[in-house]
């Protein structure tokens, strides 16, 4: 049925044209951090255990709960550093400076228009 008859069958009839829908408000959506990570940094006087684990990143949805099951210590002073990945450094050779492939040059590629027909040019 097009709008056309539908318009007109509701003015016949009296029945009210239903309102406008408002225009969806776009939502903001915070970012997903699905790497986000913490490291431990065992307090003044820290047991063994969290010693262990100074140096560790771990996923914060994986981290241990502090304070760690066997910690000896009553009043634990352990706390949590947060990082937005749980990598650190570089990974890769060329970030580290190191060219595999031989070419040690910055990269050309996306420029403005690329392409082997004659209307990519």
């Amino acid at each position: 049925m097009s709008t056309g008859v539908f318009r007109k069958a509701t003015r016949l009839f009296g029945v009210p044209e239903p309102a406008p829908l408002a225009k969806p408000v776009a939502m903001i959506k915070k970012p997903v951090m699905s790497h986000h990570a913490v490291t431990i940094v065992p307090g003044v006087k820290a047991c063994a255990a969290a010693r262990k684990l100074e140096e560790q990143r771990f996923l914060s949805r994986e981290a241990p709960k502090l304070p760690l099951r066997n910690c000896d210590y009553p009043n634990c002073e352990c706390h949590y550093v947060h990082h937005a990945d749980r990598r650190s450094g570089p990974r890769r050779a060329r970030e580290m400076g190191v060219a595999l492939d031989g070419y040690s040059g910055e990269e050309k590629r996306g420029g403005a228009k690329r392409g082997r027909r004659k209307n990519d040019r």
